[in-house]
């Protein structure tokens, strides 16, 4: 799949309505991207801004690389990376809509709302079980994965948007979601 080898802002808004996958001992769990964000080489919140470091080493990877890391010292965010190998470049999956497991995603998160289950980066990681043992992962080889839809959403059903949680960059159009998506973190 080329997908991942495309500019990081294409690829964040064309995996919009392609499902994530994880294939666990426990079982599988599954949802339908619903909201993204990019994170570009040159962009000052992007963790590959500064240079190449063990923590970012999956952003510089082959594109479709897993880039799993921890924020505020408790939760885990998931990313893919994009572009070309070198180019520490990637996709942040900022929230699912639950499509299969969605009673062991409820056990995992401890709440019956399915709208709280994958609405925001770390419930996803939590709810998917995404842990850090998946970073250098490859998305396309693993037992993390997506599917491509059966159709191609249209431009008119996605919102471009500045990202949330960051300071610097902050108002850079590089966030995008489903429109009318009931699973979005935030509008």
């Amino acid at each position: 799949m080329d997908l991942f080898n495309l500019d990081t802002l294409s690829v964040a808004k064309q995996l919009l309505g392609y499902t994530l996958i994880h294939e666990s001992e426990e079982g599988i769990t599954a949802g339908i991207i619903v909201e993204t964000e990019s994170y570009l080489q040159d962009d000052p919140a992007c963790h590959a801004y500064r240079r190449k470091s063990e923590r970012n080493a999956p952003m510089f990877g082959e594109a479709g690389t897993i880039y799993v890391y921890q924020i505020y010292g408790m939760h885990f965010c998931v990313n893919i990376s994009t572009n070309q190998k070198d180019i520490g470049e990637a996709v942040l999956i900022r929230a699912l809509e639950p499509v299969d497991g969605i009673e062991l995603m409820k056990e995992r998160r401890k709440t019956d709302l399915i709208k709280n289950l994958c609405s925001g980066p770390g419930k996803l990681v939590q709810a998917m079980a995404i842990h850090k043992g998946m970073n250098h992962w490859n998305i396309l080889k693993n037992d993390l994965k997506i599917i491509t839809p059966k159709t191609e959403t249209p431009d008119n059903e996605i919102i471009t948007t500045t990202r949330i949680g960051i300071t610097q960059g902050a108002d850079l159009p590089y966030r995008f979601y489903l429109k009318d998506n009931k699973f979005v973190s935030r509008k």
